[in-house]
């Protein structure tokens, strides 16, 4: 029988979690004034009668702080660590038998060795407790895009959850997990990671039916030490996902055209080179308008249009049709959920200014591989439209050791764009000018180059240089805030 919201109570879920229940009211509690759980939160802020607050310790708060507010506000029960327990349960033992008008009704307390760990083991059962068909998804770019166009076209026919915003860790996977319930068909789920072992833990509560690997490149390279760890890092989803599922890949990408060769399950490869099983053929590129193409799986052709430009979407556009493909979903299906899709704020978004001036906001997050596919796509816009390049960039994060070197690098991937002006800000915006230069971007007037320290410095940069017809390309990863950027010249274009 499906786990549903209101109708379990805080003694069920011990089994799952390998909790103890260190106090409840349960067996002095008539059956009709039975305590059921309406629901689950990690924030007390969020408690509402009924519902069961679960305390995590993070590395900046530790949710056991607030196991007081979440009794005054009347939670069903309170998960919390056997050794914060042992310590505190004489402040709270008197307090949870007076504090209902009820004694019988005072909120259970259930104790774990780790309460991270059991969020995941209960999440695990609860996803069992379900027949929706999950699909994992993973790699170093185009993970949400890839998300949100694969719920596009699964929407189409049924009910379909997904993870929102960052909820792609240990606490945001399970926490969306625990809100199946029997309506929904398919749940989608992006899995992030900054260190080994947290794929192959969040396979493991996920236990995909798919599993899917976008590419490889240098995102988070700083926890993973190399290149070489974070393949590793990505394939623990092959290696930790059930011999019944299916794992989709990108045969375009060496790194991990050279782990599937080793791999002894079944391996369904996407791409645009020809020896791939999913493949793109006869693609027609619109510029900020998105693309045609066809899409061929064994047997099976089919006309693709996608309304959104980059030519990265369309291997994300592939990736999430392998995936429909191999749940026997109808090509129809497959090119309307995509013909729907109109992108997402901070990911290659087209902001159109005053004057026929272009905005390409793409500042949600950078790393080299993500740039490296956007700047392709702006040199081929910029061609059909025929306008200037300005391009400003923010420094891109957690790339350890490979920080100065891929800076470098991000600045002559630029200059081969050949932009009319570059605009560098960040720690490494000296490194990002220097690698324009050596590409010779200065020389012979090809484009100039510029170091801000602020994001005003840069608006009224870009605002002082562009002119009617140009676009503007915007990127950084997210603790650099460049949609302050795309805010301030949309704000000053009114």
């Amino acid at each position: 029988m499906a786990a549903e919201w209101g109708q379990i109570t805080p003694e069920e879920i011990i089994s799952p979690i390998s909790g103890v229940v260190e106090f409840s009211s349960a067996s002095a509690t008539p059956e009709k004034e039975r305590v059921f759980i309406t629901g689950l939160s990690t924030d007390s802020r969020n408690i509402s009668p009924g519902m069961l607050f679960w305390a995590l310790k993070g590395e900046r708060y530790d949710g056991h702080d607030f196991v007081q507010t979440a009794i005054q506000e009347s939670a069903a029960g309170i998960v919390v660590q056997k050794d914060w327990w042992e310590r505190n349960s004489g402040l709270f033992l008197s307090d949870l038998r007076i504090h209902r008008s009820s004694p019988a009704l005072a909120p259970a307390v259930i104790t774990v060795q780790d309460t991270l760990k059991a969020l995941g083991d209960l999440a695990r059962w609860w996803r069992h407790k379900h027949k929706a068909r999950v699909i994992g998804i993973t790699g170093s770019t185009g993970k949400t895009t890839t998300k949100e166009m694969t719920a596009s076209i699964l929407e189409l026919g049924d009910k379909t959850l997904k993870n929102r915003g960052n909820f792609n860790n240990l606490i945001g996977l399970p926490l969306t997990l625990l809100q199946l319930h029997e309506e929904y068909r398919n749940a989608i789920l992006e899995m992030g990671m900054n260190h080994p072992g947290e794929i192959a833990r969040l396979t493991e509560i996920a236990d995909p039916d798919i599993g899917l690997i976008t590419n490889i490149g240098m995102a988070h390279i700083e926890g993973l030490g190399s290149l070489e760890g974070i393949v590793r890092a990505k394939w623990e989803l092959a290696e930790t996902i059930s011999q019944k599922a299916r794992i989709i890949i990108n045969g375009d990408d060496e790194l991990l055209k050279q782990k599937a060769a080793s791999s002894t399950g079944e391996i369904i490869t996407f791409g645009l080179g020809r020896e791939n099983d999913v493949i793109a053929k006869n693609i027609r590129n619109f510029g900020e308008k998105g693309f045609s193409f066809e899409i061929s799986f064994q047997d099976t052709s089919f006309s693709i249009k996608l309304p959104v430009p980059g030519l990265q979407n369309v291997l994300n556009a592939l990736a999430s049709a392998s995936v429909a493909l191999c749940l026997d979903e109808i090509p129809g299906q497959i090119a309307e959920g995509l013909l729907r899709f109109r992108g997402i704020k901070g990911r290659f978004m087209i902001i159109r200014l005053a004057d026929d001036i272009v905005l390409i906001d793409d500042t949600y997050n950078a790393n080299p591989l993500s740039l490296k596919a956007a700047l392709q796509s702006i040199e081929t816009m910029a061609e059909s439209n025929r306008g200037r390049i300005i391009i400003a960039l923010g420094e891109m994060m957690e790339l350890g050791s490979e920080t100065v070197k891929a800076h470098k690098e991000a600045g002559k991937q630029v200059a081969g764009v050949h932009p009319f002006h570059f605009i560098a800000m960040g720690e490494h915006a000296f490194e990002m000018a220097q690698g324009a230069i050596e590409s010779d971007m200065q020389k012979g007037k090809k484009g100039s180059i510029e170091i801000v320290k602020s994001h005003d410095e840069m608006i009224q940069s870009i605002r002082e240089k562009m002119r009617a017809g140009d676009l503007i390309y915007l990127k950084g990863s997210r603790k650099a805030e460049m949609d302050k950027v795309v805010e301030g010249l949309q704000s000053k274009a009114r």
